[in-house]
């Protein structure tokens, strides 16, 4: 077996759950509640600089 073959056995088999997985894991890291106060930060990080108001 060569190692395209290995790799296109990984990838058909178990990358896809892997992708999936951390997909999942990065999309729920969001809701944490320990994530608030960087979710704050974030979403009032474009009006720091806003000297219009």
């Amino acid at each position: 077996m060569s190692l395209y073959e290995i790799f296109r056995h990984f990838a058909d088999s178990y990358g896809l759950v892997v992708i999936f997985g951390l997909y999942l894991l990065l999309c729920g890291w969001h809701f944490l509640p320990r994530a608030k106060s960087h979710v704050e930060d974030a979403k009032n990080s474009i009006f720091k600089e806003d000297d219009d108001v």
